[in-house]
């Protein structure tokens, strides 16, 4: 019978089954990484008589008191030397199989040592959620028998179990809510109140539903209703969902069942694919390319069997996307699948869109905003051969697929590419460089201001510059107008927007309009007049954002550890009623507009706005369909929007990028102002930028007004060579965190002199700057020191391992990161 998957192929079984195939023979063993915290090694196992295990497999295994779960490294005929086979324990379960194809573990023991991380961490990081876990310890009540004197906390628990839920909870929950928990759980469990018990961690389990089967189609005793139901199945091909069915042919289950009762249809269980299927498109083909983008596609071409990266450098417009969808219809004709990463799923809806216009259903779409069971089936839909279009976040460089032929990282400088936590922080443009090298296969690596290490290994002939130095059909790239807020300022204008910006959106003539700000909120910090105190996050080390709700600004925020509270009505300090909001966000910006511009309709795109799913495409759809003029956002404006009716762009402090301390500051301004100012005039009208700054004089300032990257990038290339930032050096940040100010300080020093004893910083190959605290000493109640690392190559001096066993120096309280090729110091 057919396979139904809702138009994809059919999920291999999700449960292994035991066979007693292969180990008839003899007793065989298993090397297995389990998943429990400081482990690391691997530990051997006896596989059970008749059972069926290979490396790659998902098993449950017995580990100390608790059962966990782990995976199969390979299948050994012969016990090490080193194991005991009095103390050898058996493997209880296999929960899965076949997930890892014999090259992918190559590809995570190398991230595993790059990146200084267990190799256990690195595979639970790149499995979906749910495969892997540990049993928890539960406690229940049974069946009651008296009630002998008690404790008083013997009492107080033996009451919560009685009157809560089913009083049956996890030993950590009770923990969590009751103190000195473990002490009267012993107590009851002695007087044969309660028990525990050791609870499997639970499995995904595939998702079943009812599917209608075309039998017969012809018959005399069918009814009209009947044969129009049959004529549906007929047509369709293929077996149908039940629901499918009903909807379409507007019948009820009751007429199914009697055609299935004369032998007509079937209506069986069969698995259901649970994978994101966005919303309809109409299908879109191949558009006629520019002269360079066909010699881009030309050159890609040829190298569709070589492990060749590729800087695809094109100006905001150029038409990235197209050579893109035509590269990947060339791998998916060869039968091999591409992989189509983009900084934030949430952020590109159009850039979905597309991808499912030009290919279908042969789409598959991971990342976290995915269910559980959507990010396992379509885990599992990868280690199929059929070749595919994956789209995903930088979670997706680490599935396995199956005849990988081609990788795309698109608007590859952005930052959303590198993890920061938790361990391992690994960039997924790099793992795509070795995965590249590892299947033969090209990488594209496409934008319009490239990472400064891309460019200079472009310019070194490492990698194979590509050029798209125009927009399609020639179009200009939107002038921008440079507005020195001094000025304004000194002419009595006290609002943040500008009088050009204020002309321009006057005059925006049925167009509209993209205005850019870097904070969320309404004001960046809270201060009292009186004596100047500012109201700071009691768990962190940042000032407290405001925001607004409804007219007033209701409450304070922490964007670090989401901590909130109301404005006070006095200065915490000083007990003054004169409290003022500073600095601006997106929400001050939105109630300017509508103070000076009541006539405008104001959009705001910010994480406040979007934290629904769908929010983003409902925010770009309402948009895009002229449901406002304007539209205010943070730096998810610079990703993934392509809509020509915008012919106004306003920047508003674009200085605050620029004063980071941070030496890729200047880097990343040019890139996000770059970016914004190329959503202007992208449609058949002319655009314009203006960008309001208090240094119009800066280098940047100056490079972006020209669109000038080649200069810019020489230019802070010459700067970092001399202090020995990347790409001339290497660094690696080393972070540490306790609620102990002193344990976390005393740490720190002591690692840092452990470091310096090492042979690669002793004989000068790396260099050691610190310990000292973080730019922002705590977040969320740690508090925060660093070590960074300095050096030319982690993989040639040995440094690795030692990285990794620093671990053992930090006391419990501590949490020790590393970094490396770290992104964000703060």
């Amino acid at each position: 019978m057919q396979q139904l998957n809702g138009g994809r192929a059919f999920l291999p079984c999700l449960k292994a089954e035991v066979s007693s195939a292969e180990y008839d023979e003899g007793p065989a063993f298993a090397s297995v990484l389990v998943d429990c915290p400081g482990a690391t090694a691997a530990y051997t196992y006896q596989i059970p008589r008749g059972w069926r295990v290979q490396g790659g497999d998902v098993v449950e295994v017995p580990f100390g008191s608790q059962v966990v779960r782990g995976i199969v490294l390979e299948v050994l005929a012969v016990l090490p030397p080193s194991v005991d086979p009095q103390g050898l324990r058996s493997l209880l379960e296999v929960v899965d199989q076949q997930l890892f194809p014999k090259d992918y573990w190559a590809l995570l023991e190398q991230i595993a040592t790059y990146y200084c991380t267990p190799l256990i961490q690195v595979v639970r990081t790149a499995l979906p959620p749910g495969v892997l876990g540990r049993s928890q310890r539960r406690v229940r009540l049974r069946p009651p028998q008296g009630i002998p004197p008690l404790s008083e906390q013997g009492q107080h628990l033996l009451r919560f179990l009685q009157t809560k839920g089913s009083g049956d909870y996890s030993v950590r929950y009770l923990q969590q809510q009751l103190p000195k928990v473990q002490r009267a759980l012993k107590e009851l469990e002695r007087l044969g109140l309660v028990e525990t018990y050791l609870a499997a961690a639970a499995s995904q389990q595939p998702k079943r539903q009812q599917a209608v089967v075309l039998l017969n189609s012809e018959g005399k005793t069918l009814t009209q209703r009947q044969r129009q139901i049959l004529r549906y199945l007929q047509q369709q091909g293929r077996d149908c969902w039940l629901q499918e069915v009903l909807k379409a042919t507007g019948t009820t289950p009751q007429t199914l069942h009697r055609l299935a009762a004369k032998g007509y249809i079937a209506i069986v269980q069969q698995q259901h694919c649970r994978t994101e299927q966005g919303i309809a498109v109409t299908p879109d083909r191949p558009k006629t390319l520019t002269p360079a983008q066909a010699t881009a596609l030309h050159v890609i071409s040829k190298h569709l069997d070589c492990a060749q990266t590729f800087l695809l450098h094109g100006v905001t417009g150029s038409g990235k996307t197209e050579v893109y969808l035509q590269v990947i219809a060339q791998c998916l004709g060869r039968g091999r699948s591409a992989l189509l990463l983009v900084p934030e799923i949430g952020l590109t809806p159009q850039l979905t869109d597309r991808v499912r216009a030009r290919f279908g259903e042969r789409l598959l779409v991971y990342h976290s905003g995915l269910s559980e069971g959507e990010r396992y089936d379509t885990w599992r839909l990868t280690l199929m051969p059929e070749p595919r279009v994956i789209i995903g976040t930088r979670s997706a460089v680490l599935l396995p697929l199956v005849g990988l032929g081609l990788i795309i990282l698109d608007e590859e400088h952005d930052s959303g590419y590198k993890q920061d936590q938790p361990q391992p922080c690994y960039h997924a443009r790099t793992v795509a460089q070795w995965r590249s090298r590892q299947q033969q296969c090209p990488l594209i690596l496409g934008t319009a201001t490239p990472a400064l290490s891309t460019w200079q290994a472009a310019q070194e002939g490492q990698i194979h510059l590509l050029s798209l130095p125009q927009r399609i059909h020639a179009a200009p790239l939107p002038p921008i107008t440079i507005v020195d807020m001094r000025q304004e300022l000194h002419r009595g204008n006290r609002s943040m927007l500008s009088r050009p910006l204020q002309e321009a959106l006057e005059n925006l003539q049925g167009q509209q309009a993209i205005l850019f700000v870097p904070r969320r909120g309404h004001s960046t910090f809270v201060s009292c007049r009186s004596c100047g105190t500012v109201i700071y996050c009691p768990h962190c080390s940042v000032s407290l954002t405001g925001h607004l709700f409804g007219e007033e600004m209701e409450v304070l925020r922490c964007h670090y550890c989401n901590y909130t509270q109301r404005v006070p009505q006095r200065c915490p300090s000083c007990g003054s009623p004169y409290l003022k909001p500073f600095g601006g966000g997106t929400q001050r910006v939105v109630r300017e507009l509508n103070r000076l511009f009541p006539q405008l309709r104001v959009l705001r795109f910010d994480s406040d706005t979007t934290q629904r799913k769908g929010a983003h495409r409902q925010l770009l759809t309402q948009f895009a369909a002229g449901e406002a003029d304007v539209m205010v956002g943070t730096q998810m404006l610079t990703k993934g929007i392509d809509l020509p009716q915008v012919a106004l762009v306003g920047i508003l402090a674009a200085d605050s990028l620029l004063h980071l301390p941070d030496y890729q500051a200047a880097e990343r301004t040019f890139q996000i102002l770059t970016q914004v100012a190329g959503r202007s005039g992208r449609g058949a009208h002319p655009g314009q930028v203006i960008l309001q700054t208090y240094v119009p004089d800066h280098p940047v300032i100056t490079a972006v007004k020209a669109y000038d990257w080649d200069s810019f990038a020489t230019r802070e290339l010459s700067s970092r060579a001399p202090l020995g930032y990347p790409p001339y050096a290497q660094l690696v940040l080393l972070r540490l965190s306790s609620p102990d100010p002193e344990d976390v300080a005393a740490t720190a020093q002591a690692i840092a002199q452990h470091l310096q004893r090492l042979d690669a910083v002793s004989q000068g190959d790396w260099e050691v700057l610190g310990p000292a605290p973080a730019a922002i000493a705590k977040i969320a109640g740690r508090y925060r020191w660093q070590i960074l690392l300095k050096g030319q190559s982690l993989q040639t001096c040995g440094l690795s391992q030692a990285l990794i066993h620093l671990k053992a120096e930090c006391p419990r309280s501590t949490r020790l990161s590393i970094d490396v090729d770290p992104l964000n110091f703060l």
